[in-house]
């Protein structure tokens, strides 16, 4: 797996690409309320596409659904795709959060610029990419911090290796209340986000419901995307039971979290390298990758900058270094 960025500071939106070096049986789980995707129905366990070939995640809300015709045309042009006879088709599911309200410019005139900046961060991807403000987490925000793209990874004591990259534009909080606590502080390595552990006690203040955008936040303006890779052998379905697992690390980083305000969804996609059983294996798996997930939401707001805007939400790191 590799991943690009490209993005537009003007614009304060972008795109981050998922590529996979070869295709990756894949499946999705949608818990928001309000979710932007694109391919979501090929990903069904009903139907016929098993394997996909990328991933595009987007700002521009539903304009940011042509995101994935700009990986799609860069995989073509790699001569990647579903076969059917003499025709390729790469397929790339994708999803979008909102960020059309967060300073940025974005009158672009008659076609949105999303299918290219798609493309480039297709072109950009690689093992080395950026966090927090980069990408589809230019623009992210959450109800009290600038939001931005994470990513983690760990690996069962078998040997199975699972990544997450996620996108944070939350409705709710990824800290404890205003202070320097992340709410994913127990699943925490090394210091990756701050250190700072859990409060030594909570307030009913830490614990009210903090909603970006308060009463005048809508269904569409909110959304946590996720991508977790693992090189475990999987089918569809299991990848499917993946990606529902994995997102229980939604609710261990976010508060609150899966409202009728978020548009929070899973890919879960697999290389299939090493074999895992179906039963314990699996739910280890899961386990892991839920905690993977967790690190992945807190890093992203803890690696993130400022939009350079009057009345941006500040970085956590503006305020707690």
């Amino acid at each position: 797996m590799r991943v690009g960025h490209a993005d537009d500071v003007r614009l304060a939106s972008g795109v981050t690409a998922v590529i996979f070096d070869a295709p990756a049986v894949a499946a999705m789980d949608v818990r928001g309320g309000g979710p932007g995707v694109r391919e979501g129905a090929a990903l069904d366990l009903a139907n016929t596409v098993e394997q996909i070939d990328g991933i595009a995640l987007a700002g521009g809300s539903a304009f940011g659904l042509e995101a994935g015709g700009g990986v799609q045309a860069w995989l073509a042009e790699q001569g990647r795709g579903f076969r059917v006879r003499d025709a390729l088709i790469p397929i790339v599911p994708g999803a979008i959060c909102f960020d059309l309200l967060n300073g940025g410019d974005k009158a672009w005139g008659r076609f949105a610029p999303y299918r290219d900046l798609g493309y480039a961060a297709a072109a950009a991807a690689g093992t080395d990419f950026a966090l927090g403000s980069a990408g589809a987490g230019l623009g992210a925000t959450t109800a009290n911090f600038k939001g931005g793209v994470g990513s983690a990874s760990a690996a069962t004591p078998g040997g199975i290796k699972v990544a997450a990259l996620a996108v944070v534009n939350a409705v709710g909080t990824v800290t404890v209340g205003d202070g320097p606590w992340f709410w994913a502080a127990p699943f925490e390595i090394g210091g990756e986000y701050g250190g700072r552990g859990m409060p030594p006690s909570f307030t009913s203040d830490m614990l009210a419901m903090r909603l970006k955008g308060a009463a005048a936040a809508t269904s569409v303006e909110n959304t946590t995307l996720a991508v977790v890779v693992t090189d475990a052998v999987l089918t569809k379905p299991q990848a499917k039971r993946l990606a529902m697992i994995a997102q229980t690390g939604f609710a261990r980083a976010i508060y609150p979290v899966h409202a009728p305000l978020d548009g929070d969804l899973l890919f879960a996609a697999a290389t299939c390298e090493k074999p895992v059983d179906p039963l314990v294996g699996l739910t280890e798996l899961g386990m892991v990758a839920a905690n993977v997930v967790a690190r992945a939401i807190a890093r992203g707001v803890y690696s993130a900058t400022a939009l350079a805007f009057p009345d941006a939400l500040p970085a956590w790191k503006d305020r707690f270094g």
